[in-house]
């Protein structure tokens, strides 16, 4: 299937695997691209020198393009964009929107820039400075959301820029790639279901309850780090949701240090980074501070597979998931499921008035 985002960036399948924080490593980023599809690196948890050989390994493993993510408001933003470039990324991709000067560095080098968008006007933002597609994420996605559901939110995209637009949230399948075609997409971005399957290095007992899970049992919570982040409804979110401010912060503190432990990060470029979080934001300095928590909650439950521990960010998808294909055998169903249900709209007869 060829559309404006596979002549884009190279690929066969319309379909891109988002860079999940302790997730989107090289198993899962280079068994997506062997499977045509595009696989994005998550860099955001990564020292530089993990970045770099993180990339490298992708490489070891496929010849077929793939990207990377990173965060647009990182203190090292540029150091990660150089290894980007050095390395030979085909793709850039963004959770925050990246600066015009960022696009102008990556496109000169031949980067293909795609940035990841809640809303109409970020999107239009992006696309005034040069990127090359957008990848827009209703609120039925995991992590960090908004409120407005993909079948609104596209539409609005699609028809405000001119570049090809990447459809994220509620997608699983091929039913939904075809959706998202008609409402003028260039392709799907899924992040739960790559999530859950086998070529995944997250645990089994964390993949278990992921595929437990009922749709009603995928919350939007504010009580991890004080913005909208859709995941499993546990005992920890809750306990989380019922504590005090004090102890909370108490834990964020904690977990914040064993952070910057882990990324190498010192005191003062997390502190940079709140400001770039919190600069546009209604933020309180307690809110930067617990989302400087987040990630090792993640990492507890993704890394170490402690889901009494950790959180579980979740697309509501997660709900009608029952089984951990392959990539391959993922990509090929959901090509499979698009041209059944392409020829059979293509039966169907429409009688227009004269």
């Amino acid at each position: 299937m060829e559309t404006a985002l596979t002549a884009l960036v190279g690929v066969r399948h319309p379909v891109v695997q988002t860079g999940m924080g302790w997730v989107a490593g090289p198993r899962l980023v280079s068994a997506t691209a062997n499977a045509g599809a595009l696989g994005i690196l998550a860099s955001a948890t990564m020292t530089l020198d993990h970045l770099r050989d993180a990339v490298r390994e992708v490489k070891s493993r496929t010849d077929a393009p793939f990207g990377v993510n990173l965060r647009a408001d990182a203190g090292d933003a540029g150091d990660r964009v150089r290894i980007i470039v050095e390395e030979g990324v085909r793709v850039a991709s963004f959770a925050l929107a990246p600066s015009r000067e960022l696009i102008a560095e990556l496109k000169e080098a031949g980067v293909v820039v795609v940035p990841s968008v809640g809303a109409r006007r970020h999107a239009e933002k992006v696309a005034a400075w040069g990127a090359d597609a957008v990848i827009v994420q209703g609120g039925e996605g995991g992590g960090h959301t908004g409120e407005v559901a993909t079948s609104v939110l596209l539409p609005q995209v699609v028809d405000a820029v001119d570049i090809p637009v990447v459809a994220a949230g509620g997608f699983h399948d091929g039913r939904g790639l075809v959706a998202a075609l008609a409402y003028g997409a260039a392709g799907i971005a899924m992040g739960t279901r790559f999530l859950l399957t086998s070529d995944s290095t997250v645990p089994d007992a964390v993949k278990a309850r992921y595929l437990a899970a009922t749709v009603k049992d995928v919350t939007v919570t504010t009580a991890v780090d004080g913005m909208p982040h859709r995941m499993l409804r546990t005992d920890l979110v809750e306990a989380l949701e019922r504590a005090g401010r004090a102890r909370t912060l108490a834990r964020a503190v904690r977990r914040a240090a064993g952070f910057r432990r882990l990324s190498g990060l010192t005191w003062s470029r997390m502190i940079r980074d709140g400001l770039a979080m919190k600069h546009g934001r209604d933020l309180t300095w307690s809110q930067v501070l617990l989302a400087a928590n987040t990630p090792m909650l993640l990492r507890s439950s993704m890394v170490e597979g402690r889901t009494d521990l950790g959180v579980m960010a979740s697309g509501q998808v997660a709900g009608v998931i029952d089984d951990l294909p392959s990539c391959e055998e993922l990509i090929a169903r959901v090509m499979r499921e698009a041209r059944e249900t392409l020829d059979r709209l293509a039966d169907l007869r429409v009688s227009l008035p004269d």
